[in-house]
């Protein structure tokens, strides 16, 4: 089965909360994905390894999408690979990160991916300690989501995205920040424009369903069997 969760922020204990939904007996053929923000190679310290290397001992595999609170320069080091259809970087021998703009093929089911997002935060941050600039999506993803979504003829099964199209922004109480409105307007395109079954997101720190086929998420872990 296919489990996503939001964003886990480098928490360990994020694992371990997820004996509620069966993860001791989880096998090879299951697969755990984070929608952004996965946190777990932000220091890129000999602690964060080591953690790395005990999910690596997990049958199953973990995969993320990339939020803005993410080490781009220490991920980007990972060796690029293709992937069930997609393009990653192989953390670990299970651990992937699903590259902005590609079509995955997981279990029989597509999943169109688009991490990144803004700091609304900058102000508490440090340039290249604690944000950096490629945080947002920059043209060449834009235009390898693009055509990537026109190869499968802008049809797949699930979007995961750390962030949520304008219109969902604003139904959950917020305004996109206008330092985000190139992502966030392409995401409302997609929405409109691309037919899909269902659509998660994480960023925004909620547990909520926005509409019948649009989920926000962040402890909360969706099942699709």
């Amino acid at each position: 089965m296919i489990y996503i969760t939001g964003d886990t922020h480098g928490e360990q204990a994020r694992f371990a909360a997820l004996r509620e939904y069966g993860e001791p007996e989880w096998t090879g053929d299951d697969c755990l994905i984070v929608c952004g923000d996965f946190g777990y190679i932000f220091y890129d310290d000999e602690k964060e390894r080591l953690f790395l290397d005990e999910l690596e001992q997990k049958p199953y595999t973990v995969c993320f999408v990339d939020g803005n609170h993410e080490n781009f320069p220490a991920i980007c080091r990972y060796p690029v690979e293709t992937w069930n259809g997609g393009k990653v970087h192989r953390i670990r021998r299970n651990v992937l990160h699903l590259m902005r703009g590609q079509v995955f093929d997981i279990d029989g089911k597509t999943f169109f991916t688009m991490g990144g997002a803004y700091s609304i935060d900058r102000y508490m941050r440090k340039e290249g300690v604690s944000y950096w600039n490629e945080e947002v999506p920059d043209g060449d993803d834009y235009r390898e989501a693009s055509e990537n979504l026109k190869r499968c003829g802008h049809k797949v099964d699930y979007i995961i995205t750390h962030t949520a199209p304008r219109e969902m922004i604003m139904r959950m109480g917020h305004y996109p920040d206008p330092q985000d409105m190139e992502l966030t307007g392409f995401l409302e395109w997609i929405m409109y424009e691309v037919k899909y079954k269902h659509w998660y997101c994480g960023h925004w720190h909620m547990d909520r369903e926005m509409s019948e086929n649009f989920t926000a998420l962040w402890y909360d872990v969706a099942v699709i069997k």
